[in-house]
């Protein structure tokens, strides 16, 4: 799509500014064209276009099933109703935890074919190799820990993550190490708060927060639980902005009444 000169890219270099600054990141996922566009124009900063596409578009129960081909759609979606914000893309579940030449050809394939702006990948050592790579090519990656959705079969509990000073340590180290290796932000998911604090205090690059409190210098949410779409989600970290599945619910009701009572389509509505 053409570019309004007068609207003003974030990028990488933005969300560093913004940190400097003490202003805080804005964040929500987006998986189709549509709600990208109506995100962007309300000056969201950042688009991630997750993995959770498996789960709310899909309808899987984890995130795993979801393919690197999926994601580029998606993700490829996502781009065509964006001026403004930028746009990062989930690297999906074994696109790149094999080795650091499988996740550079995955994090490669979704530049060149969506368009997108970063990828983000989850974990610390295990990928650090990895990020390096990718990073090292020129292209930008986003950082996740804490609950790391793409390992729920070994956590065996989407429960709080962090807790235990072992866990706690190892966090805090691969936070370090992630932001060594080039990532411009990383991602704490469901940790507890002043962990996070001290993880976002210790680190140059920004943090983005889901469920890890107020200090960090972002917040991301799913669209789906921000808006009620999803109302079987409801978590202590979410607010809930809209009930958007009973205002449709109703909508779709009145729009059946309507033709039922053969009061739609009338007069004005007809050639």
């Amino acid at each position: 799509m053409s570019i309004n000169k007068e609207v003003k890219r974030i990028t990488t270099h933005t969300l560093l500014k913004m940190k400097e600054a003490s202003e805080k990141i804005s964040m929500i996922t987006a998986y189709d064209y549509s709600f990208a566009r109506i995100f962007d124009a309300a000056g969201i900063d950042v688009i991630l276009v997750g993995d959770s596409a498996s789960n709310v578009m899909a309808g899987h129960e984890t995130t795993l099933p979801i393919t690197l081909d999926q994601m580029i759609y998606h993700a490829s979606s996502v781009v065509r109703g964006v001026e403004r914000s930028l746009v990062v893309v989930d690297l999906p579940f074994g696109s790149y935890q094999g080795n650091s030449k499988e996740a550079l050809n995955s994090a490669i394939r979704i530049m060149k074919e969506s368009g997108g702006h970063a990828v983000k990948m989850e974990g610390g050592a295990e990928v650090a190799d990895g990020v390096k790579r990718i990073v090292d090519t020129g292209i930008p990656v986003m950082g996740h820990l804490g609950l790391t959705p793409q390992s729920i079969y070994k956590f065996g509990t989407y429960t709080v993550r962090a807790k235990e000073q072992a866990e706690a340590e190892k966090l805090h180290k691969d936070s370090l190490l992630l932001q060594e290796c080039g990532c411009f932000a990383i991602v704490l998911e469901k940790i507890p708060a002043t962990l996070a604090k001290t993880v976002s205090e210790n680190l140059t690059i920004p943090t983005i927060g889901i469920g890890a409190g107020g200090a960090c210098d972002g917040q991301v949410l799913v669209m789906h639980d921000m808006l009620g779409i999803n109302t079987e989600f409801k978590p202590r970290f979410l607010r809930q902005y809209l009930n958007l599945n009973e205002q449709i619910t109703q909508a779709v009701q009145h729009y059946i009444k309507d033709i039922k009572d053969k009061d739609f389509p009338n007069d004005k509505e007809q050639y």
